[in-house]
């Protein structure tokens, strides 16, 4: 038989703590975005292009739908987060929940809009091009 694995309440209190900490970084990563929303989703936006990362026949209209990604990220509850980013969670270690959600935002979603031609580059790249922007915005 297998040993139970029972943790002492310190162990207890430990993890508790390292999981609220997580969740209140999680809140505040998702409120910051939905103060900076137009400056982020410019910055964002201007990066896909810059980078070839992103094919459009319209940088405004990507921008709007950027916008509107985080104003949807800013109103949904956890379960609806999670959701949309269910399948790239284990894109890389430890993710920022705001890019993960732009990222599959725009690799879902986005691909079929009228004014997006085409998307380029792997998921690690859409990844790593827009949380650059959000690192550089967005206060840790």
């Amino acid at each position: 038989m297998g040993k139970v694995f029972r943790p002492s309440s310190r162990e207890s209190t430990i993890l508790s703590k390292i999981e609220s900490s997580k969740e209140y970084e999680r809140r505040k990563s998702i409120s910051h975005a939905r103060e900076l929303v137009d400056q982020l989703s410019n910055a964002i936006a201007t990066k896909l292009v810059e980078n070839e990362l992103v094919e459009t026949t319209n940088k405004n209209s990507l921008e709007d739908q950027i916008g509107f990604c985080i104003d949807k990220l800013s109103r949904s509850d956890d379960f609806d987060v999670d959701f949309q980013m269910a399948p790239y969670r284990t894109l890389v270690p430890n993710p920022n929940v705001v890019t993960l959600y732009i990222t599959a935002f725009l690799i879902e979603t986005l691909i079929n809009h009228k004014d997006v031609v085409d998307i380029f580059g792997s998921d690690e790249d859409i990844y790593f091009c827009i949380n650059k922007e959000v690192k550089r915005i967005l206060p840790t």
